[in-house]
């Protein structure tokens, strides 16, 4: 898998630090696994953004 350096804001960094010690990530695997559910949310807008956190969304994104 290639990687890109992107520019994020200090306060979704900072989240994505405190959300990342608690489910036992890195921050770069936290901002990944939040745009994975954000992007299954979007592609399943019918079905609630909690059903899709629980299930987990797909790896082949």
């Amino acid at each position: 898998m290639s990687t890109l350096s992107v520019r994020i804001d200090e306060d979704l960094v900072a989240a994505a630090r405190k959300a990342a010690k608690a489910e036992f990530r890195t921050v770069q695997g936290q901002v990944e696994f939040w745009a994975k559910v954000g992007r299954a949310a979007l592609d399943n807008p019918d079905l609630p953004a909690s059903f899709i956190e629980a299930v987990g969304p797909h790896e082949n994104f």
